[in-house]
């Protein structure tokens, strides 16, 4: 019997139909953002004159779309939707399923007024002032009771391994949220951290490296782990190995933050330990990645024919050189090189566009058919046309990015006979405009993808269920 077929009544799908919609909806507004401030980077002009359209001001908002807007609905859908089907039980609350989505979407908003506006901690992947950071504390914990309460009323014994991911994901998002959101508010609009100078910037990239870690690593982990095997039809490849990656990540990942402060006020110590660790974790995330590949051995020929499948595995692919290219630039001598350059946005994105949004979008493409009782989506051409769309545009960005990146950090640091500078800031600046433009029809690339995908979304949600079953037959035939 198909999983399609299997449209379990009691199950709550409700809330993971809202949060899948709405992951689509979220990516498209927080790419095309990016790619509207990519654009102002080599054409300023493009902000019209209006304070809130600013590039200072719309790239706090762009990030917070992608990582929390994007990534959070994506991962508040697949983790309600796999603990349901691991646990073979509803949501511990529907209530509480419930908060958690409009809530979500309240902070969101929030965010989309206030950011534009200037009001703003400053803080990256935390500049959300107080009141709403009381928000996602409460959405938060609401989360983590539903999530925590479905697997104690579950009726399997087993818990099964992507449940490990997304539990250590929402406990440790939690205690970062609190840990670095603790201020000392003035006005409703604007607070003070309780932490000075470099212990507050200590925090914050405890929190920024781990927002990374846990919220854009461990809880894609977990919906990699589900969604793979379920699309490839085969058991994962090593369960031991599963859990040895889970153990080492979660163990490993939480000290790597000081390897953004090299060469700062912060103790040499803590920025060699966060060296240190961030080397060793490349080991367990290398695990992780040949875990997820290896796991279509005997399946390989599906990549041929199947586009989400492609998806998927090509995400675990750019998770591979994410992951090792990270523990490389965190070592010092490199980072004298990289930091502070274009390299590190490259690195970024090829985290977080090949690999948490490529896994999003196999992902989604898997769930819409399932939630919305279809046996398929309504084109698979669509998705192939997205995949190559979404790859070539990753690469482009992410290639442009590199260039710029080395370009910038050797002439940075090039110096002449006599120990001045060789060339001024403005002219690595203009040497790097041709990578912005190419990073800019990369982007457009990702965004039309995106595009396609809600249309494909769309028709499949809206399709009589005999026109896919018809166009199948078709198809088969």
């Amino acid at each position: 019997m198909s999983e399609t077929s299997q449209v379990h009544p009691d199950y709550n799908y409700k809330v993971v139909r809202q949060f899948t919609i709405m992951t689509v909806v979220w990516g498209i507004i927080g790419m095309s953002l990016g790619v509207l401030i990519a654009a102002q980077l080599f054409a300023p002009a493009l902000n019209f004159d209006i304070p809130w359209l600013t590039y200072s001001r719309l790239r706090p908002l762009h990030t917070n779309a992608v990582i929390f807007a994007f990534g959070g609905s994506a991962l508040f859908a697949t983790s309600y939707y796999i603990v349901q089907r691991t646990s073979q039980v509803r949501l511990f609350s529907d209530k509480l399923a419930a908060f958690t989505f409009w809530g979500w979407q309240a902070v969101i908003v929030a965010a989309v007024v206030t950011l534009p506006l200037g009001y703003t901690s400053s803080k990256e992947y935390a500049e959300l002032e107080w009141p709403i950071d009381i928000l996602i504390t409460l959405v938060w914990v609401a989360y983590i009771i539903n999530f925590f309460g479905t697997l104690v009323i579950r009726k399997t014994s087993h818990i099964y391994v992507a449940n490990w991911f997304l539990g250590a994901f929402m406990l440790t998002v939690a205690v970062l949220h609190i840990g670095n959101s603790m201020v000392i508010p003035v006005t409703f609009g604007k607070s003070y951290p309780i932490y000075a100078g470099a212990v507050d910037a200590m925090m914050q990239w405890w929190y920024g490296h781990n927002a990374v870690g846990f919220f854009l690593t461990a809880g894609f982990l977990g919906m990699m782990y589900y969604f793979v095997p379920k699309q490839a039809g085969r058991p994962v490849y090593s369960y031991r190995l599963s859990i040895v990656h889970f153990w080492a990540l979660i163990s490993l990942y939480i000290w790597a933050g000081p390897h953004h402060l090299h060469y700062t006020a912060l103790p040499d110590w803590t920025q060699s330990l966060g060296m240190a660790m961030s080397i060793i974790l490349f080991v367990p995330s290398w695990g992780g990645m040949i875990n997820g590949i290896m796991t279509l051995s005997g399946a390989w020929h599906k990549l041929r024919t199947d586009p989400i499948l492609r998806f998927l595995i090509v995400s675990l692919s750019f998770y591979g050189m994410s992951t090792f290219e990270g523990p490389m630039m965190a070592i010092k001598t490199v980072n004298a090189l990289s930091h502070y350059t274009d390299w590190t946005v490259g690195h970024v994105h090829s985290g977080a566009l090949g690999w948490v949004a490529m896994v999003t979008i196999g992902s989604v493409y898997h769930l819409v058919p399932i939630l919305f009782g279809q046996p398929k989506m309504y084109s698979t051409k669509l998705i192939n046309v997205h995949f190559w769309l979404a790859t070539i545009g990753v690469v482009l960005y992410i290639v442009a990015m590199w260039m710029s990146g080395v370009l910038q950090g050797l002439m940075w640091r090039a110096v002449n006979a006599d120990g001045t500078l060789t060339y001024s800031f403005v002219e690595s600046l203009e040497a790097s405009k041709p990578f912005y433009i190419v990073r800019f029809i990369g982007g457009l690339f990702v965004v039309a993808g995106m595009l396609i995908m809600a249309y494909n979304c769309y028709r499949t949600i809206r399709a009589p269920k005999e026109s896919i079953v018809e166009n199948t037959a078709t198809a088969a035939a």
